[in-house]
């Protein structure tokens, strides 16, 4: 028998279900032997109920997961059987999302979640591991509320504010206190490739339904702290932003102005990116890029057709760093919105919470 953990993918037949079907593939330590979906998907197998629907590309469908036969996410103890944890990946509506992985996590079976619907459930952590990786430290209160002694919900944050919170938990100690943000944002970060949305063709679309609040909020719950079993959410930066949707495939660019209380210089930031390092890195997790962020020179970089596939997806690039007659401080960031953005940042998730011990094998 394998020595790798049996893993479900819930929502497996979408666009990031794909993903991570696509990037457990070879994974040292995670094996996908459960995939779910809708219950029209359910009996099918996985190469049937993706055909013609597989929107990575060029990425063929992986040989191991084209035979594994669909279920149906609604029949919850049948998924959970034979498997040590979860991905989520479900597209429903939250409050269904919401009770369903607690469900999940009731039968003793870690959730680790894309998606939203938990992001701001109190006792559920919400990691970027290279940034945050103490707040699993609140699982223990999440557990005691769901009556679990191994089950639980982890999430991760939304794609667009990897794009430029990492610059800024890498300024910490400058203390940026005030951050104006617009994102422009793939077309995949809706779930759709150009052949589903050929309007997104030469169109810029200036409104995704709630993305400017998480652009504005998360980047706070990630820098929160754990008081009496909840994470609360830091008080500054203060974080205005507004998010468009572009013609680009994969890739969500930032483009951020910053004020600081201490008063950096452009050397100090740089060095700051450069050098940035987090625990997957120190542990050398599987999914961890070795450099989280690069920094570069050039003045037309970061460009999505040229960087967003930095560290295979999962590192972040910055650019464009200079003064600003309003601001201290603006730059460009980039990162990839289905790779670090979303599947990749939550495999990251549960690699680390693999060696912390919050997923061990049933």
């Amino acid at each position: 028998m394998s020595d790798k953990l049996r893993v479900a993918v819930l929502g497996g037949t979408g666009m990031v279900g794909q993903r991570f079907i696509s990037l457990l593939a070879n994974h040292p330590w995670f094996e996908v032997t459960t995939i779910a979906a809708s219950p029209r998907s359910a009996g099918k197998t996985y190469a049937e109920a993706v055909d013609g629907r597989w929107k990575l590309g060029d990425i063929p469908v992986p040989e191991k997961a084209k035979s594994i036969v669909v279920k149906s996410v609604e029949d919850v103890e049948d998924v959970t059987r034979d498997v040590d944890f979860c991905f989520s990946a479900l597209n429903m509506p939250k409050d269904e999302i919401r009770a369903l992985e607690e469900t999940y996590a009731k039968t003793e079976t870690p959730v680790v979640s894309n998606n939203s619907a938990h992001r701001w459930t109190p006792d559920v952590p919400m990691i970027i591991p290279e940034i945050n990786p103490e707040a699993s430290d609140v699982i223990p209160w999440q557990r005691k509320r769901l009556g679990t002694t191994r089950g639980f919900i982890a999430v991760k944050p939304n794609c667009s504010i990897q794009s430029y919170t990492p610059a800024l938990a890498a300024w910490k100690e400058f203390d940026p206190y005030e951050v104006l943000v617009t994102t422009y944002q793939a077309i995949s970060g809706a779930g759709k490739n150009f052949g589903d949305w050929p309007e997104m063709n030469g169109n810029v679309i200036p409104f995704i339904s709630g993305e400017e609040e998480k652009s504005e909020k998360e980047p706070l719950r990630i820098f929160g702290h754990i008081e009496n079993g909840s994470i609360v959410p830091a008080d500054t930066p203060l974080i205005t932003s507004q998010c468009l949707r572009v013609p680009v495939l994969y890739g969500h660019t930032a483009a951020v102005f910053v004020r600081f209380r201490m008063k950096p210089s452009k050397d100090e930031l740089v060095a700051k990116l450069r050098n940035f390092r987090g625990l997957p890195q120190q542990l050398g997790l599987p999914s961890a890029p070795a450099s989280f962020i690069q920094y570069l020179e050039e003045n037309d970089r970061p460009q999505v057709r040229l960087d967003v596939n930095y560290e295979r997806g999962m590192g972040i690039s910055i650019g464009r760093l200079r003064p600003d007659t309003v601001f201290d401080w603006k730059f460009v960031g980039l990162s990839h919105n289905t790779i670090r953005g979303a599947a990749g940042g939550a495999v990251e998730c549960a690699e680390l919470l693999k060696v912390q011990n919050f997923i061990t094998r049933k």
